[in-house]
């Protein structure tokens, strides 16, 4: 059995290497692990000896209380690099996959377990479709933006690790702001959804979270802005010069592709192996400080605002016991999935823990059909998981227009008529209003089948 990792790191990797070793070799199999994900496998030069380890349970028997990846880990993609710019739907690179399968074959991997996010599962289905079941293939889902398209509510792994660490952070952010007298705005990892930065701030108790899927198109600095100063200004009629702004980074996607944040940064923006921006190049925070900054200046008025990303510290720490007992489920099932039968399963499948019990999910059922890529999983408005986390926001709501004692407080703290605030500022109240009880969002879940109504 193989063992590769790849994207980004995230806590807990260690455990299901751990966990799939011990239970491979108790069922009579070799083990090894690849180091630096495909990027050897895919490369030009591979030399066994350097980039192959085999793996024994005296290698591995502690190692799912530590951080980072014994393995290393690599973005390497098995895209076809040349089409990511022309076509939205991604073909695999048919020159690098065949290097992977055959270096594969030359090791003696028959069985390969494959730990990563969205791209990672990917390049697996490529290799899986390429050794046409000759390499049996199970991909463990990892990553800390928790966007991989498992059933439900169930969490990729690294994900309650990673809003366990950013929670602590921002709580000590909360406290200086309170102290100080100042503004934070923090963002923090999420490249294609806000479950990260949502989970941080609902926990933390922000005063606001902004995530990428309130907006269905796209938008600019101009309304994040908005929304923030409005949240601002609410919390100053409220006599609090304080407050802890989350935003996740996938809200700069939300601003144009790759061409248009080059053309706002005034710099070429990098794109990673799977072609996606580097939204860690772009300083969404500190844009986004400079900006309201501004705009109390030209009131006469001034603001301390600190622009602060959070992001690689969660990464390599070491996981909660959450995630330690949640990757040696990983693990074991992983490899109890390369085992089983054949006739019973598809060549590639990607392991899951579905109420306690082992359940896979094929690679065909996972994959955006307009794209070819690994469907994505994001934060649902709908939700009352979401309601919740609104109604403890401090932000303008619809509520705020509609009560005219308010209204005029909002204006007289920004020098404006009721009218010229509701005009400023009233396109930042999109969606229900999570302050009034008719809005009722658990009614979307039982329309979608859901067995009981909460109440």
């Amino acid at each position: 059995m193989g063992i590769i990792v790849g994207g980004g790191p995230a806590p807990g990797i260690n455990g299901v290497i751990g966990a799939a070793t011990i239970e491979a070799i108790n069922s009579g199999l070799e083990v090894v692990g690849f180091y630096d994900g495909f990027s050897h496998l895919a490369g030009r030069e591979f030399n066994p000896a350097e980039h192959v380890h085999r793996l024994t349970i005296k290698d591995v028997g502690r190692i799912h209380f530590d951080g980072g990846s014994i393995l290393r880990t690599s973005r390497t993609s098995l895209l076809d690099q040349s089409k990511l710019n022309t076509s939205m739907v991604v073909e695999p690179d048919v020159e690098r996959v065949g290097r992977v399968h055959q270096r594969m074959t030359e090791c003696g991997v028959t069985h390969l377990l494959t730990i990563g996010g969205d791209d990672t599962a990917l390049s697996a289905r490529f290799v899986a479709e390429r050794s046409g079941g000759a390499i049996r293939v199970v991909h463990v889902p990892k990553t800390i933006d928790n966007d991989l398209c498992l059933p439900g509510d169930i969490p990729t792994f690294g994900f309650v690790s990673a809003r366990h660490i950013g929670s602590s952070i921002v709580a000590n952010l909360m406290e200086d702001s309170r102290t100080t007298r100042r503004w934070y705005i923090v963002v923090t990892m999420g490249r294609n959804a806000g479950h990260l930065a949502l989970g941080i701030g609902k926990s933390a108790g922000a005063t606001l979270t902004i995530i990428p899927e309130e907006f269905s198109n796209s938008t600019c600095i101009r309304n994040l802005a908005d929304i923030i100063e409005g949240a601002m200004i609410k919390r100053r009629t409220m006599h609090r010069q304080d407050g802890v702004a989350v935003l996740a980074e996938g809200l700069s996607s939300k601003l144009g592709d790759v061409a248009e944040l080059s053309r706002l940064l005034g710099k070429a923006v990098p794109v990673d192996a799977a072609g996606h921006a580097r939204l860690s190049e772009v300083p969404l925070a500190q844009i986004l400080k400079d900006e309201l900054i501004q705009r109390f200046a030209a009131r006469g008025d001034s603001a301390t605002i600190v622009a602060h990303t959070l992001g690689y510290e969660m990464r390599c720490a070491p996981p909660t016991t959450t995630d330690m007992a949640y990757t040696r489920d990983l693990g074991h099932g992983g490899v109890r999935l390369l085992l089983q039968n054949s006739h019973d399963l598809p060549a590639g499948v990607m392991v899951t823990l579905q109420a306690g019990n082992l359940v896979p999910v094929p690679f065909e059922s996972m994959v955006d059909p307009k794209t070819n890529r690994t469907r994505i999983r994001q934060v649902d408005l709908a939700s009352y998981s979401y309601a919740v986390a609104r109604s403890y926001m401090i932000r303008l709501e619809k509520s705020d227009f509609d009560s005219p004692q308010t209204l005029k407080a909002l204006a007289e703290e920004v020098r404006m008529t009721p009218e010229q605030f509701r005009e400023r500022y009233g396109h930042t109240v999109h969606g229900p209003d999570p302050q009034r009880p008719s809005y009722r969002p658990w009614e979307s879940a039982a329309q979608r089948g859901m067995i009981g109504v909460p109440v």
